[in-house]
């Protein structure tokens, strides 16, 4: 029964040398991802279920029965306190042990009785008494007796088979089991020691991750000119870029302006200059034709009425639009050139490379405040590594190690020992099962003899052989159980006493964890700690650390830390101090003043566009231009007038009146292509630039007061952002205390919940005493004087049967007359 209490102080002991290692919370989770390396481990947590686990369980519900009582605490806090009184409290004891002391009082009244009974049996049968007589009463019912005798004794032997199936079945369990027992023990000190390397190789791993974290924070203060320029930028983008597109626009509509305007005066002096000239030709045309109609040939039939309509359509060659009306507008050209001399596209073009020079600005403004959190960032590197040096745990970890090797050396010096001792027990078991096997084969003999060889014709004294020798084995099983049965006896009761104790002062109370609630006493294992695990470890008794709670929390794989509650000791959480270091890191950012020069338009670019609007486009007489512009340069289309011109030529006699009119002809085609055609083009070409001004002047005014307002409003809105970049800076500098926070609550997170996780412990706990003491050697025991004890039992009414039946089946040396 010192057995838990001695491996739960033990633990105590060990884990004092470690108390004052280990420190703080939380999760990491975000932009950076840390997961501490963790251990697998060999030793499962608990026992694989077995067939026989069935048997096992018949057991301890047989043992409820007969021990119904709850675990004494009470008598175990007085036996630990050394305040048991055997005289005083016995009675205690007594209640508790009732039902076993019955049962042991019953096996000890069978085992005196047993012999005693055998003695008087024998000398009564060698007197002829108590069926000794060979001589058979002829009886009504006796064939009713012989199969009633039969059928009770077989049924009677099967269950004595079944117990003794029980035995070997434990006896078999214990020896395989406890063949593992070597395998066992090396998987939880190996388990153990993996628990004991595992804080050096974890607090480095977390260490290195630092070097992650700071990497990652120093890529972002490089790149602080991109990553809190461009945030600055995205602010201001929606308002700026606009503004400049529009001026880039209307800094193409004056070029556009421009360009219409030198093609407006381009082509009126061109339509001047050859309105003249065609004037000049179709006169000389006309003058041609009339001479040629004067030839005698026009006087003749019919040729007269020909040249009549030809003398009548001379006045359609004639100029039809009069462009010297139209004025030149030098004047507006030359103030759009005068405009045009300010470099517009240069002053837009630097506008943007203004905007876009905003993360080079914010980069070369922030140079000392990266440098100084990167210092920043370096110094509580320092500050982590010198935290994770206090924490003892190194420093303790070879007296731990030394217990576990000294406890591994014991163990493996006893179980050569143990593995002795199975194999005596083994041997033992076997012979008593065989003792018990032995009496109910002889049995099972005498029934299959008797049954055989019994002649129901024959007398009692001329049976056959065969009956004759089944009434002897018969009488040979009961002289045997007579002879061994108060041996086995003894054993079942002395297996019993031990078994049904052990089992239900050691092995149920340490399942339920009542066991645990009785150490937990308080000022139970010493008189001066509340709390004795916290006295041990903490020093500080009055926390409230408890065996239950370790164990629970070390079969959660819960860390050391968080198990033994050693932020008792050294909490992690204040040395780390995160919000403090989190805020100065935050702190560095908030006196940095970044101011933006930003210049979208100077006051030379303003005017030029002010003086677009006002350069007198919108005094031009489109509609007069277009007017002229749109009609043909002649009243009548010279290509088809010289094509008609040829048609009545050949009407008339082939001689010099047809070839004077296909001259004049020709001439005038000649006109129409070298005069007509680039006036036409001439004329295009100044209604598409009227239009194209007229379109231009469509509210060019609101226009230009537009993005002069809108221009106004952006730059006033560049002046006032200073609220804007400094929630970006805080932004910013709250990104780079993240990363920082995020790892040091990891780290804290990682020392207590995960660093040295302490499942071992609960699993060495396990393995030491629910599954060796309890699975490996008390179950089986249990199962064997609970299947030897039901075999011894069933022998006593067996062997009542079976001498009642050998006298149906021995030879008898006289007896009654017989009918047939």
């Amino acid at each position: 029964m010192a057995i838990i209490p001695g491996l739960l102080l033990q633990l105590g002991l060990c884990w004092k040398t470690i108390s004052a290692g280990q420190s703080s919370p939380t999760d990491a989770s975000g932009d950076l991802n840390y997961e501490l390396p963790t251990s697998n481990y060999e030793t499962q947590d608990n026992i694989t279920s077995e067939p026989t686990d069935i048997l096992f369980q018949m057991v301890r519900l047989f043992l409820k029965v007969v021990q119904p009582h709850a675990f004494p605490e009470d008598v175990f806090r007085e036996i630990i306190q050394k305040k048991f009184e055997p005289t005083v409290d016995y009675e205690k004891v007594a209640y508790y042990e009732m039902g076993i002391l019955i049962c042991v009082l019953l096996g000890l009244l069978f085992i005196i009785l047993m012999p005693v009974v055998g003695c008087f049996f024998f000398i009564c049968r060698c007197s002829n008494k108590c069926g000794g007589e060979m001589h058979q009463r002829q009886k009504k019912n006796g064939l009713f007796l012989r199969k009633y005798f039969a059928i009770s004794l077989l049924a009677i032997c099967l269950i004595i088979s079944f117990g003794i199936f029980y035995s070997v079945v434990a006896n078999s369990h214990a020896r395989n089991r406890v063949r593992k027992t070597r395998k066992l023990a090396n998987s939880n000190f190996k388990d153990l020691r993996t628990l004991l390397n595992e804080p050096t190789e974890q607090i480095k791993y977390i260490l290195a991750q630092y070097d992650t974290t700071k990497d990652k924070a120093f890529s972002d203060l490089n790149n602080i000119n991109l990553l809190l320029g461009d945030k600055i930028s995205e602010h201001l983008k929606p308002k700026v870029i606009p503004v400049l597109d529009e001026i880039k626009a209307m800094v193409t509509v004056i070029t556009m302006t421009k360009e219409a305007l030198e093609n407006m005066n381009s082509s009126l002096n061109a339509l001047s200059d050859g309105n003249v000239q065609l004037n000049r030709s179709l006169d000389n045309v006309k003058y041609n034709l009339q001479r040629s109609l004067s030839d005698p040939e026009c006087s003749t039939y019919p040729v007269n009425e020909t040249c009549s309509t030809i003398g009548m359509s001379l006045s359609q060659l004639g100029i039809n639009a009069d462009f010297s009306q139209l004025p030149f507008v030098d004047t507006e050209l030359a103030n759009v050139k005068n405009i045009l001399r300010t470099n517009l596209d240069d002053l837009v073009q630097e506008g943007y490379k203004s905007f876009n020079e905003i993360p080079e600005s914010i980069g070369s403004q922030t140079v000392d405040i990266v440098a100084d959190v990167k210092m920043t960032l370096n110094t509580i590197g320092s500050d982590i590594n010198n935290i994770t040096q206090h924490i003892p745990i190194q420093n303790m970890l070879p007296t731990f190690t030394g217990y576990i090797n000294n406890t591994e050396s014991y163990v493996h010096y006893y179980l050569p020992r143990l593995e002795e001792y199975d194999s005596y027990w083994w041997l033992g078991c076997l012979i008593i099962c065989f003792v018990g096997s032995l009496i109910v084969v002889f049995y099972y003999l005498g029934l299959l003899c008797g049954v055989y060889g019994y002649n129901r014709h024959a007398t009692p004294t001329t049976r056959g052989c065969i009956s004759n020798t089944g009434g002897i084995f018969l009488m040979v099983g009961v002289g045997l159980s007579f002879l061994f049965c108060w041996i086995l006896m003894t054993i079942v009761v002395l297996t019993f006493f031990i078994g049904a104790n052990v089992e239900k002062l050691i092995c149920e109370p340490y399942a339920n964890r009542r066991l645990f609630q009785v150490l937990d006493t308080p000022h139970l294992l010493n008189e001066d700690w509340k709390y004795y695990l916290s006295g041990m470890i903490l020093n500080k008794s009055d926390i409230k650390l408890t065996f239950e709670q370790v164990y629970s929390d070390c079969k959660r794989d819960r860390s050391l830390y968080s198990a033994f509650q050693l932020e008792n000791l050294f909490n992690i959480s204040e040395h780390l101090s995160i919000k403090e270091r989190a805020g100065s890191i935050g702190n560095e950012f908030e006196n940095l003043n970044i101011k933006l020069n930003i210049v979208l338009m100077d006051a030379a670019g303003r005017k030029a566009l002010q003086d677009f609007a006002e350069c007198g486009i919108d005094k031009i007489d489109y509609n007069a231009y277009l007017a002229q512009s749109s009609k043909y340069p002649t009243k009548v289309n010279l290509l088809s007038f010289a094509n008609d011109l040829e048609a009545k030529a050949n009407q008339t006699n082939q001689g010099t009146l047809a070839q004077s009119l296909k001259r004049n002809a020709q001439d005038i085609k000649m006109i129409h292509e070298q005069q007509v055609v680039p006036m036409i083009e001439s004329q295009n070409t100044l209604n598409q630039s009227v239009k194209t001004l007229q379109h231009i002047n469509d509210g060019l005014m609101e226009k230009v007061t537009k993005i002069l307002h809108s221009l106004d409003s952006v730059q006033n809105f560049i002046t006032n952002t200073s609220s804007v970049i400094d929630e970006e800076i805080k932004r910013y500098g709250r990104t780079i205390a993240r990363y920082y926070e995020q790892y040091m609550y990891w780290v804290e997170y990682s020392i207590t919940e995960e660093m040295a996780a302490c499942k071992p412990v609960a699993t060495a706990l396990d393995s030491a005493v629910d599954v060796f003491l309890c699975g490996y050697v008390i179950s089986p025991l249990n199962l064997f004087w609970f299947g030897l004890g039901k075999a011894t039992v069933f022998l006593l009414p067996a062997l009542i049967f079976a001498v009642k039946l050998a006298k149906y089946y021995r030879r008898m040396d006289s007896e009654d007359m017989y009918d047939e």
